[in-house]
């Protein structure tokens, strides 16, 4: 029986492939060799944001936790202080959301490094930033220059930051020449 959502399953699915390929395809790569740099060389990195967005940055902080990378994201029960050894990474796409921005007005005042990935280069987030990394996708912003999208809201922006996420472990894990069945040492193994 063929219906709605098994006619339209394909079509929907290559429309949502390719715009999160025009969006990571317009990150550049010069902005996420210094995001690196920066996550290689902190004692630990703390991730911020909210809704979907942190469910992303979530995924980020385990994955690069499975590469022995010390992180924690803002608000977990075991989070500790952050000092200026450490990077702070906030997601935000429109660079505005309060919360993100009062925890980098903090960490910045603790000496820490912060690192932004969104997309509005020019947001209040601005003031608090040591580099961006910026995925030019649509925000709540509407900017002239940012990558249209089909899907409701943020969807592209946050299906956009997980894989860079992932797309940044690979490349940590291919630089540092980690075998691949290693990094399930760092695997939590109370399941």
């Amino acid at each position: 029986m063929k219906g709605f959502y098994s006619e339209g399953y394909k079509d929907t699915e290559c429309l949502i492939l390719k715009e999160m390929d025009t969006a990571l395809s317009a990150v550049d790569p010069e902005a996420v060799e210094r995001l690196v740099h920066e996550i290689l060389n902190a004692d630990q990195v703390f991730f911020v944001g909210v809704g979907r967005v942190l469910l992303s940055l979530q995924a980020i902080c385990k994955r690069l936790a499975h590469l022995g990378i010390k992180t924690h994201y803002v608000g977990e029960i075991t989070e500790p202080a952050i000092t200026e050894k450490d990077l702070l990474i906030v997601g935000s796409g429109s660079g505005s959301t309060m919360f993100p921005l009062g925890i980098a007005r903090i960490a910045k005042s603790r000496g820490a490094k912060i690192a932004h990935i969104g997309s509005n280069p020019n947001s209040p987030m601005k003031e608090y930033a040591d580099l961006m990394v910026r995925i030019p996708v649509r925000t709540k912003e509407y900017l002239e220059d940012e990558i249209d999208s089909a899907q409701p809201m943020t969807s592209l922006f946050e299906q956009s930051l997980l894989l860079f996420g992932d797309i940044i472990a690979k490349m940590i894990i291919e630089e540092r020449q980690i075998d691949m069945k290693s990094l399930w040492r760092c695997h939590a193994n109370l399941e």
